[in-house]
């Protein structure tokens, strides 16, 4: 875990509400690992007190980078950050993604903002027989791979209001993947991130299929340690304990630990 005041290299508006900022810290570039996060005190003082947490979403020309959506105080704040200013970062924190066996075939299922761990997984992947789905409200709302940079990779696009790619929920084609592929399950690995109803219609779809999953959770974090206990979320029956904490033992767990009813 590394703390520093770290450079902001460019932050770029890519749709009417989401942001992409670069940051230059040779130190969490070498350290990261898809799946984790940072932690950022968006200005200095006392106002906000709380960092926020940012999933990493890549690597790129020795920066990290952070994908962002403008929903409350912190992120309007970040909106206004310039080239050359300096934030207070921690990270990278938490447990990421188990790169899948050799002989399965990734495929990524992300839901708005949730397409950040899942680009910097797929950016780290040495195959490219990457499926990758992903889901948005609408047409303005999708988050194009092309912006964030890297290497190419094609997404499948739903939106919820038929604006562009399929019409309905990612999850829809995720069931018409897992359809097609039926019995061939065991071959697939499945990493998602997003809303958590979301979240919990591709554990459902996984775990009855017996095929493994990891799922990346959002949670509100005051700490980024487990020292505040404010991010607990309930294991199954499966585990030898009562909670998880989000940003100690996950974010990203196998969806079989999580107790899914009570989310």
């Amino acid at each position: 875990m590394i703390e520093q005041h770290i450079e902001i290299v460019f932050n770029n508006r890519i749709t009417s509400d989401t942001f992409l900022m670069g940051l230059r810290s040779p130190e969490i570039v070498k350290a990261a690992r898809p799946g984790q996060f940072v932690m950022i005190r968006v200005r200095a003082g006392s106002d906000p007190l709380l960092r926020r947490p940012f999933s990493i979403c890549g690597i790129r020309d020795g920066l990290f980078l952070v994908l962002y959506r403008v929903v409350g105080q912190g992120t309007a704040i970040m909106a206004e950050i310039r080239e050359g200013e300096r934030l207070s970062v921690l990270g990278p924190l938490g447990e990421g993604f188990d790169v899948p066996k050799s002989e399965q075939v990734p495929l990524l299922v992300a839901g708005g903002i949730g397409i950040a761990p899942l680009f910097f997984l797929a950016q780290s992947l040495k195959t490219r027989n990457i499926q990758f789905m992903a889901g948005f409200g609408s047409s303005g709302e999708i988050i194009r791979i092309e912006r964030i940079g890297g290497p190419r990779i094609d997404v499948s696009i739903a939106t919820d209001d038929g604006t562009e790619g399929y019409a309905g929920p990612v999850t829809d084609l995720l069931e018409e993947y897992l359809k097609k592929h039926g019995p061939e399950g065991d071959s697939l690995s499945v990493f998602t991130c997003g809303p958590r109803p979301m979240l919990k219609m591709v554990a459902e779809m996984t775990m009855e299929r017996e095929i493994d999953c990891q799922a990346s959770l959002e949670a509100s974090m005051a700490c980024g340690l487990g020292a505040c206990q404010g991010c607990a979320v309930r294991a199954s029956s499966y585990e030898g304990q009562t909670y998880f904490h989000v940003c100690r033992d996950g974010p990203v767990f196998p969806v079989q630990s999580i107790d899914w009813g009570k989310l």
